[in-house]
């Protein structure tokens, strides 16, 4: 993509997450093709497997300074989470997060977080130890990854599902509860593998 392309792509989406930041996201969908149903504060899409969108190819350097490209987590579940440690409801969604990804790992399910506009590790590396997150998280200060979505985050914190293949299988913009968490992962879990 060309430089003024990109720089504009990029401002568009920094204005999408500011006025989505930390909210919700209120609007509904027409497209016949998704079941949606309203999780907390976010809206949650399921979508069916004819109609799913490539994954995001992620890759980069976790807050631990490890290099993680995400689609070698292929082959299994993987819930991409997009967070701040600045966002209270990423903060009130940690621990349920935390708890599906534990009792999820052993069925194969990995979690990655995307760690978006950090001023620096720290603050973000004290979210970690305060809330014992188990699994990595990429750090992205300049929320750069963020254009790599096929279908772009409109709120932060976000949550994407993606199947085997690779594909966005889920997705909610807003806090997502434990309960509507863990029936889409038993839901894509239990799809007839492609």
């Amino acid at each position: 993509m060309p430089r003024p392309r990109l720089a504009a792509a990029l401002l568009a989406l920094a204005g999408a997450l500011a006025a989505g930041a930390c909210t919700g996201h209120d609007a509904v969908s027409t497209d016949s093709g998704s079941d949606r149903f309203v999780a907390g504060d976010g809206i949650v899409t399921y979508v069916p497997a004819a109609r799913r969108a490539a994954g995001p190819a992620l890759s980069g350097t976790t807050l631990d300074g490890a290099s993680l490209d995400v689609t070698s987590l292929r082959g299994g579940v993987v819930v991409l989470n997009i967070w701040g440690s600045w966002c209270a409801p990423c903060k009130a969604e940690q621990p349920a997060l935390e708890r599906v990804a534990r009792a999820t790992r052993s069925r194969g399910v990995r979690f990655v977080g995307v760690d978006i506009r950090e001023p620096g590790r720290t603050p973000a590396q004290r979210h970690v130890a305060r809330f014992a997150v188990s699994y990595p998280s990429l750090y992205d200060p300049s929320a750069r990854l963020l254009t790599r979505f096929d279908v772009v985050p409109k709120a932060t914190p976000s949550t994407y599902l993606l199947d085997p293949a690779g594909r966005i299988a889920a997705y909610v913009f807003g806090p997502v509860e434990e309960a509507a968490l863990t029936e889409l992962v038993d839901r894509v879990l239990a799809e007839p593998s492609s």
